[in-house]
């Protein structure tokens, strides 16, 4: 069978627009309309073409809404093959024609950057009075790594992903980085900070914290990071994100304690007003995840209309065990 997949693979490479397209995506997941724009074939043939590399294992097909994304395979025997096709297209750097596939793709990024700035700034008034609620991103972060310690991991997930920032934040933590949101206009901003940060090869993916599009047991660590108080059933994202977190993985949980500022519901969209303690504690004890650490991040005292952060770290029983009797880690 693995002979019978290089062979298919190797004849879906024996094709100079084909190996164009592998070389593109190389650098980072792409729509097909952008793919179209670089190779400056039509929408058709492009397509043709990514349904053989598709076929033969050599990439991965990726619908989100409207449109359709396309990355390399991560594994398999035809995915060795088009690394070791990659590896020979960098050695042909000098070569006219993907000399400009790659110019042409650094235009498109420059301008998705540029639309992401302009939707930024659109919204820097309102991101500057949330951000004045609580305590600085930076301490926030900080307490983050904090949390996870000296761990390092293989599979990172972030649901609810954003902006990216969180992925940004931990890169360096994990071999592996998977951002998952529903909104497309999200999806494309994470895209394009991911590329400004250089992080090209992060996947990206369109996907409801409540029924996720992926295996189960795939990574260990997923993080909610401020997601979980825009939903109506935040303990069954809590579920759901257990059933895709590895035995002995870590779920780690940012959101705010219970609070009273109603303007977050009435005008951005906050479904619950914070989290305690209690509440957080008893979702992750309905699943097979430990007693949690926590930690807040208040703001001063006599400081008004803010809100403290929760910090909230548990491990996934490992095989065998019962969730209390986890151990290790860093947690």
């Amino acid at each position: 069978m693995e002979l019978a997949a290089l062979s298919r693979a190797a004849q879906a490479l024996a094709d100079e627009t084909r190996l164009r397209l592998l070389a593109l995506l190389a650098e980072g997941e792409r729509p097909v309309k952008e793919l179209v724009e670089v190779v400056g074939q039509s929408q058709p043939r492009i397509s043709r073409h990514l349904k053989i590399l598709t076929e033969a294992g050599l990439i991965r097909r990726m619908p989100e809404g409207a449109h359709v994304y396309y990355r390399l395979a991560r594994d398999g025997a035809a995915a060795t093959l088009a690394r070791a096709a990659l590896d020979g297209l960098a050695e042909s750097t000098g070569e006219p024609q993907l000399r400009r596939d790659h110019e042409r793709l650094a235009l498109i990024r420059s301008r998705n950057q540029e639309a992401a700035e302009r939707y930024f700034a659109e919204h820097a008034e309102e991101w500057h009075r949330l951000r004045a609620l609580h305590v600085p991103e930076g301490e926030v972060e900080e307490a983050i790594l904090a949390a996870l310690g000296k761990s390092r991991f293989r599979a990172l997930l972030d649901i609810g992903t954003g902006s990216g920032r969180m992925l940004e934040l931990l890169a360096g933590r994990a071999e592996r980085l998977t951002g998952v949101d529903r909104s497309p206009q999200m999806l494309s901003l994470a895209r394009a900070h991911m590329e400004s940060a250089g992080l090209p090869r992060v996947q990206l993916r369109a996907g409801d914290a409540l029924a996720l599009p992926l295996p189960r047991g795939a990574y260990d660590l997923v993080v909610l990071h401020q997601v979980l108080h825009f939903l109506d059933d935040p303990a069954a994202a809590i579920a759901e994100a257990t059933r895709v977190l590895a035995p002995g993985g870590t779920l780690l949980i940012v959101d705010f304690a219970p609070h009273h500022v109603e303007f977050l519901r009435e005008e951005h969209a906050h479904r619950r007003l914070g989290f305690s303690d209690e509440q957080l504690t008893a979702w992750l004890a309905a699943t097979e995840l430990a007693a949690p650490k926590l930690s807040h991040l208040s703001p001063p005292s006599g400081s008004g209309e803010q809100l403290t952060v929760t910090i909230c770290a548990s491990l996934k029983a490992a095989a065998g065990r019962e969730p209390g009797a986890v151990g290790g880690g860093s947690l």
